[in-house]
């Protein structure tokens, strides 16, 4: 996977492009986010905030972005043609929530299931963002695993918060491709949108395989034995 986004089409910015593509060929919910200014030293947020924790990747315009993310064509355009740097983002918990996971486990568990030949829908890589470490894979699975995965993961022999696997439902967002993360990298997908991969898998075919691939990275990792967990 290259670490750049593709050359502009039809001489059309390609953040622009996308968002489009993403409201009119998947009817995904997309809202425009801040976006990267250079200048002098590291990059800074469009949003002002001198200690900005998402810089160039969290909502713009306010706390009501969950309202006026949409999915018209013609809304989203408007959009990117007056702010055509703006990151895109893809609410979670309507169209889709997503299982959020480092690259190394994610790419280990992605491997696995293709060879197991399981139905997956599209995959996010993520570049690392602030406050994170390394890389990350998003997979995009049908809306209803954030209330339960602690739930999956029990039945798994695993305590709540014990792997490095995140459930993003309703209230939060992933950044799509190409939106800029960081100085020089750029969102991507690993598995990108198609129409073998329009229908979203369940969670639970997925959950096994990563789950076991996450438990890889955990130091001296160990299923915890089956006993009631407070849910996290």
């Amino acid at each position: 996977m290259e670490d750049t986004p593709g050359p502009p089409e039809q001489g059309l910015p390609p953040l622009l492009i996308e968002a489009v593509s993403y409201a009119e060929d998947r009817h995904w919910e997309v809202a425009p986010g801040t976006w990267l200014i250079d200048g002098d030293g590291p990059a800074r947020c469009s949003c002002g905030e001198p200690r900005c924790e998402l810089p160039g990747a969290h909502p713009a315009g306010g706390a009501d972005w969950r309202r006026r993310a949409s999915a018209g064509p013609g809304v989203v355009r408007k959009w990117w043609t007056e702010h055509p740097q703006a990151s895109i983002l893809l609410p979670t918990g309507r169209s889709f929530d997503v299982l959020d996971v480092p690259e190394v486990a994610g790419c280990l568990a992605l491997a696995r299931m293709e060879r197991m030949g399981l139905q997956l829908g599209p995959v996010v890589a993520a570049p690392m963002a602030a406050g994170q470490v390394g890389r990350r894979l998003h997979f995009l699975v049908l809306p209803g695993v954030l209330t339960k995965l602690p739930e999956m993961l029990r039945k798994l022999g695993w305590a709540p918060g014990r792997l490095d696997l995140v459930a993003r439902g309703e209230g939060d967002w992933i950044v799509a491709p190409p939106s800029r993360i960081g100085g020089y990298s750029f969102a991507q997908w690993a598995r990108p949108p198609s129409a073998i991969n329009r229908w979203l898998p369940d969670a639970a075919e997925l959950i096994s395989p990563l789950a076991y691939a996450c438990g890889r990275e955990v130091p001296a990792a160990r299923p915890a034995p089956s006993q009631p967990v407070g849910v996290r």
